[in-house]
């Protein structure tokens, strides 16, 4: 799901990346496997308006894991005790805002009683696992690179209703979808 002619980062630019972690829950609700995603508030400085993965910067001294939990909690009220970290995805380059983010898989027992803290956080989008997984759902458009030389890509997205999931989130649930696929789940 990353866009096409997406440069690879150097290992010098991800040194000079600032780290973040986001919470990827699953968790049941109505007999289906879920995922929260947000739609990021209007008024934050990057990604606004955009379909996130609850998360945001690690603080100093603060674990991944951590830092995941931490940010769900303040973000939609997600009790980091009712999750069982899975593990970590892998980590993607965000060149736009500058950051490294650290997807972290965690499962809940039951669908969280979720709050969403505006104005951060506009709404919460809760999508069936099984939705996700449904090939219709991927598109492609084409969008300005943010970032120089402005030249047209080729954008993966995944057409939800009326939120389309690209960048980091699509790229975080592609991985967690393959993870499903290699487990025949």
């Amino acid at each position: 799901m990353a866009p096409r002619f997406r440069p690879q980062p150097s290992d010098e630019a991800l040194d000079g990346l600032r780290s973040a972690a986001a919470l990827l829950l699953v968790y049941p609700h109505n007999g289906l496997w879920h995922v929260p995603l947000t739609l990021r508030g209007s008024r934050l400085r990057h990604h606004t308006g955009q379909v996130s993965l609850p998360g945001g910067r690690i603080d100093p001294g603060e674990s991944v894991e951590g830092a995941a939990l931490r940010e769900a909690q303040e973000e939609v009220a997600i009790d980091p005790a009712t999750v069982e970290v899975l593990r970590q995805l892998t980590p993607v380059p965000i060149a736009a805002s500058g950051h490294l983010l650290h997807p972290v898989l965690g499962l809940a027992s039951q669908r969280p009683a979720f709050l969403v803290a505006e104005p951060e956080v506009e709404r919460l989008i809760e999508v069936p696992v099984a939705r996700l997984q449904d090939p219709d759902l991927v598109r492609w458009e084409q969008r300005t690179r943010s970032l120089p030389p402005h030249d047209l890509m080729d954008v993966p997205y995944f057409a939800l209703d009326d939120a389309h999931i690209w960048g980091a989130t699509a790229m975080v649930l592609a991985e967690f979808l393959a993870l499903l696929g290699e487990l025949d789940v």
